[in-house]
């Protein structure tokens, strides 16, 4: 009973919107290049006709394992929660509690 409630507690996020942001990360590899040339040749209404989500400005970051957007930590690529759990777990190297 306890395990099933704190399985239910991780909120993951739905599957269509962690792949609309993987299809993003690849039209952003995508159109680097040719993004830079336009902006470089100042070639504005040329970049107007590339696709919007090839813009790095539209990728969000989320949680590697769920998905979660909110709560970020960029040097571990997880959220503050799925983090918490982790270390107080033991599976992340290098990260204690803290006691004092």
């Amino acid at each position: 009973m306890l395990i099933r409630i704190a399985i239910n507690k991780i909120k993951m996020a739905k599957e269509s919107i962690k792949a609309r942001e993987r299809k993003r990360e690849r039209l952003v590899a995508k159109y680097a290049a040719k993004r830079k040339a336009l902006k470089e040749a100042g070639e504005w209404t040329e970049l107007d006709k590339l696709p919007r989500n090839s813009s790095p400005v539209r990728l969000h970051n989320r949680c590697k394992l769920t998905g979660r957007p909110k709560g970020y930590m960029r040097k571990f690529g997880i959220n503050r929660v799925t983090f918490r759990e982790m270390a107080s777990e033991g599976k992340i190297p290098g990260i204690t509690k803290a006691s004092w």
